[in-house]
């Protein structure tokens, strides 16, 4: 099955969203190994020799200037902030959690499209916003729907959940940018180049202190940085040449593939609230991308 054909693009883009799934999991495993800072940087490093394996050097001269700048800071804002909310993250349990709220991107992305590029949309975005936001504090109120436990959490860690919420937004903003701006271009190359510099240099005045190499940690450094770079290669491919309806579905499956694999990879308990969260995340999720695509099916 080649890739040039649509059903292995469409494949391609399929294995990017199940790659994505469990990179929240193994950044958190590496940033427990090799320290919040360091962990990304070698992350998007290695990231980055293996994106220019893939797709070559970025073409430069035929970008927008305002997607060079507003794409490049929007993009490395959500990488930093994801990798360190997670690496912050009091525990396994609440790195999980954390990337259920990185998950709220799709709505806003939505809602925001309507604001920024005119974007049609019918009724169902406003159920489909309502049912993603409350999917976020259902996983964030833990024990039932409590303002006490919300208000516990978020403030046993505000530094966690800030970056996670502005993870959210960052990439909303992002995939507009994008949209308007990007004219075709694709420049993740050059946006995790960008990304592994501002992240080494927070770990130049940190104070924090790299452990040694050792098998396991390289191993799963490898993996982390196999899943958000081959991620970003194999769904450049499958939207390119695939499916594109198929694989705007599939991808709001990424809450509840996430959160799943982290469970079994860092071995944290989720109670059955947390995944009627998740769940409540990507069907409200669905709802606004229904609400636009409805649109432009009449």
């Amino acid at each position: 099955m080649s890739v040039r054909s649509e059903r292995g693009a469409t494949a391609c883009g399929l294995l990017a969203i199940v790659l994505w799934s469990t990179a929240a999991a193994l950044i958190r495993s590496v940033s427990e190994m090799f320290g919040p800072l360091a962990g990304s940087a070698l992350i998007y490093s290695l990231g980055a020799v293996m994106l220019v394996a893939l797709l070559g050097r970025p073409r430069l001269r035929a970008t927008s200037w305002r997607y060079l700048i507003g794409g490049s800071a929007l993009f490395v804002a959500y990488e930093v902030c994801l990798s360190l909310a997670l690496g912050f993250a009091n525990s396994r349990h609440q790195a999980i959690e954390l990337g259920v709220v990185n998950y709220l991107w799709p709505c806003l992305t939505v809602l925001l499209a309507i604001v920024m590029n005119g974007q049609k949309a019918r009724w169902m975005i406003v159920p489909g916003t309502a049912l993603a936001l409350f999917g976020i504090v259902w996983v964030v109120s833990g024990e039932g729907l409590s303002v006490d436990s919300i208000v516990a959490n978020v403030q046993s860690n505000p530094l966690s959940y800030s970056l996670a919420l502005a993870c959210a937004i960052t990439f909303a903003l992002y995939c507009n940018i994008t949209r308007r701006y990007a004219g075709g271009q694709n420049l993740v190359v050059l946006f995790f180049v960008l990304t592994a510099i501002v992240l080494w240099g927070k770990y130049a005045v940190s104070g924090e202190i790299m452990p040694a190499f050792s098998l396991r940690n390289s191993l799963e450094l490898i993996a982390a940085s196999t899943a958000m770079a081959g991620g970003y290669a194999l769904w450049n491919m499958g939207i390119l040449r695939g499916n594109l309806t198929l694989l705007a579905t599939a991808s709001y499956s990424a809450p509840v593939l996430s959160s799943a694999f982290g469970a079994v990879w860092l071995g944290a308990a989720l109670n059955a609230q947390f995944w009627q969260g998740a769940v409540l995340v990507t069907v409200g999720s669905l709802l606004c991308w229904g609400a636009t695509r409805q649109q432009v099916n009449t």
